[in-house]
Parts: C-alpha cells; structure tokens; sequence
C-alpha cells in the first residue's frame, strides 16, 4: 500500500526558496505532524560497509517505516555534487524521506569521488550497492522486484548507469555475483546523459575532472546515451529549462531517445528552473508526478 506523499516529506526532500508568508503557514500547519514523523516514523541503518576500493571502505544507510512488516519497494538514492570529495551523503538524507512517506524503503549510497578514484570507478561503486541491496533482501525485507534507483545531478547520472548498463559493460569486476542487476524504474533529478559533449566545455569542471578533458572514449563508455535500448527500465526526468550547470537539452534528448526506443519516459520541465533550488509549487508538482510515475509502473506493474 503506498500513501499519499505528505507536503513536509517532500519539503524536507528537496530545499524549496525562501517561502512565501501563505507558504510559511502552510509549512507551519505540518510541522508537528513532520515532527512526529522525524522522530518515530522510521528507522536507520547507518554505515553499512557495502563493498571495498581503492582502500576505502563504500558506506550506505538503509531506511525502513518504523511499522513495516514484510518485503517493501525500496529506492536506492545517489547524491550529487559533482563527484567532489565535499559532498557526502548524510547531506542528502532529507532526500529519502518521501519515499518512507510512502512507505517504502531507502537506501543512501557513498561513492568514490574523483579525488580517490576517477571514472568509472562511481558507477562501479552504485553497481555493487544495488547488487548488496538485492543479496541483502531476506534480511533488510527487500521486494526486489520494485526496486528503483534515484539520484541529483551526479547522482542521477549514476542512477541512470546503474540502470540501464548491461552486465557485459564490465562494470562489475569490484562485486561479481550470480544476483541479476535489474531495477523497476529510474527518477532522474537534473542528471547528466552525455558526457561526451560535457567534457571539453570549461564551465563543466565536474566533467573533465572527473573523466579528463581528452577522453571521449571513457566519456561515451559512462553515458547513459550508450545504453539507451528498449527493455531498460522506465524513467520519469526533473528537470529546470533554465539549469546552468547540466544542459536541459540533455534530459530533452533523453527522453525523446527513451521513448524511440519504446522505453516509458517522461520529463517534468521545472520553467525558468535552475540546478535544483526550484519553487515549492514547482517541487511538488515534481513529486506529484514521480507518485503517480511509480504507482502506475512500479506498484501496479509485475
């Protein structure tokens, strides 16, 4: 049973701007419920060891409603950030929180940042989380069956990777396995599609640092452009018109590809939005259709 998506939740998940004085009430009006929530209405995991590189031991959180009995539908969340050392994801852990609304579980996941290891070495690390995940189901009551995979920016790029690579990509020397990698659906918050345009554009350092500015080769090898076929799994895409930091034309040629393909695919355009920070009416209409997204190709769909 999955329900509806409470307007805390999603505030907590996606920092709107500062709000209005009616958006301040209403903000008001939900915080004890918010509160109450926060306080008892799940519980964590915290810092499992999901895998080893480069010497450095891969952590996730695993998030499960404190009532819950028996296999749930489970996200497996990637933060952004640019691949950077700086960015971890306890930062991210307000981002998990409408799904446990939902009453599923969640999973937040760390990678390698560039400075430890560059590509591919991220999209290695997000293959062995889901693989942990669905060899971990019995006991953390996964429905590996509804499993989707999450994320912004950098993060969503890998949650496309993990998706939509097959196993004959090679990205699962660090965590083979007999378990099948497959996923229900992706929800793309403003991800990266193809880095072989990215790579050379000097105002997309996050690209070139972590791939190399020359590289088009491993640039195509860790786009989900490469992958893109029917079969993959669906995908709905967030994303602002007016994003500086990864190109809307992007997620536009994703979803039309998706599509060609005969792949479900949908694109929530964010107007006049930038890299994430978008409007509260904007971030809950994003969410209003992620909901229904999941419901009609996630819950409802065997």
């Amino acid at each position: 049973m999955v329900r509806r998506l409470g307007l805390a939740a999603v505030i907590g998940a996606l920092c709107a701007t500062t709000p209005s004085s009616l958006q301040a009430q209403r903000l008001a009006g939900d915080a004890a419920a918010f509160a109450a929530y926060v306080t008892n209405g799940y519980r964590m995991t915290a810092n499992v060891t999901y895998g080893t590189a480069s010497g450095t031991e891969l952590k996730l959180d695993f998030y499960r409603p404190a009532q819950a009995t028996g296999p749930l539908p489970t996200a497996i969340f990637m933060h952004g950030g640019g691949y950077s050392p700086n960015a971890r994801k306890e930062a991210s852990a307000p981002s998990v929180m409408p799904y446990l609304q939902m009453g599923w579980n969640a999973v937040n996941v760390e990678y390698r940042p560039s400075s430890v290891s560059p590509a591919p070495a991220a999209v290695e690390d997000v293959r062995c989380a889901l693989r942990w995940v669905i060899h971990n189901a019995k006991e953390y009551e996964v429905d590996t069956d509804r499993i989707v995979v999450t994320g912004q920016s950098a993060g969503a790029h890998l949650a496309l990777m993990t998706a939509f690579v097959p196993e004959s990509a090679g990205f699962d020397r660090n965590c083979p396995g007999p378990e099948a990698l497959k996923v229900a659906a992706v929800v793309s918050w403003y991800g990266i599609f193809d880095y072989t345009t990215l790579i050379t554009d000097t105002t997309r350092t996050y690209a070139s640092s972590w791939i190399g500015a020359n590289n088009k080769e491993l640039a195509a090898r860790v786009s989900p452009i490469t992958y893109v076929r029917a079969g993959v799994p669906p995908v709905i895409a967030i994303h602002g018109d007016a994003d500086p930091t990864v190109p809307y034309e992007q997620e536009v040629r994703e979803i039309d590809m998706l599509k060609k393909a005969g792949v479900t695919a949908e694109l929530v355009t964010i107007p006049g939005g930038g890299h994430a920070n978008f409007e509260l009416d904007q971030v809950l209409r994003a969410w209003t259709a992620i909901e229904a997204f999941l419901v009609q190709n996630v819950i409802r769909k065997r």
